[in-house]
C-alpha cells in the first residue's frame, strides 16, 4: 500500500481509497464527479490556519508545525486523524488524499502523507 496526494480536480489517475481531506467542499466539483470514497473534513487545518498560510512556501515549516499541533491539542482535529489512520490501517488498497489547493507541494495533504507514512 501506498499513500499518494492529488488534487481532486485531476482526472483518476490511480486505483485505491479517495479520501478528501478539505475543511471546505472544492468549488466546481460535483459530488459524483469527486468519485470519494471517504471525506474527512475536521482533518484539515482550522480556517484561521488555513488563511494564514494562504499557501505561502516562505510560512510553510510554521504552518507544518502549527498543524501538526493542531492534530495533537484540537480534539475534533484528532479524532479525524485517528479516523483517517483507521481507514489506512484497515485497507491493503492504495490511498489517495485529495485536496483543491493549487500548489502541490505546500498543503495541508503533504502534511497528512509525512504524518501517515
Amino acid at each position: 500500500m501506498t499513500i499518494y496526494i492529488q488534487r481532486i480536480y485531476e482526472d483518476k489517475q490511480r486505483n485505491g481509497l479517495r479520501i478528501l481531506v478539505d475543511r471546505v467542499w472544492p468549488r466546481g466539483i460535483s459530488k459524483d464527479d469527486a468519485n470519494l470514497d471517504h471525506w474527512i473534513k475536521d482533518v484539515a487545518p482550522t480556517s484561521k490556519l488555513r488563511k494564514w498560510f494562504n499557501h505561502d512556501p516562505k510560512l510553510y515549516a510554521a504552518f507544518k508545525e502549527k498543524y501538526e499541533k493542531e492534530l495533537r491539542d484540537n480534539a475534533d482535529q484528532k479524532e479525524a486523524f485517528e479516523e483517517l489512520q483507521s481507514k489506512v490501517s484497515e485497507t491493503d488498497k492504495d490511498i489517495i488524499l485529495l485536496f483543491a489547493a493549487k500548489d502541490e507541494k505546500y498543503n495541508q495533504a503533504v502534511v497528512l502523507q509525512s504524518l501517515l507514512q
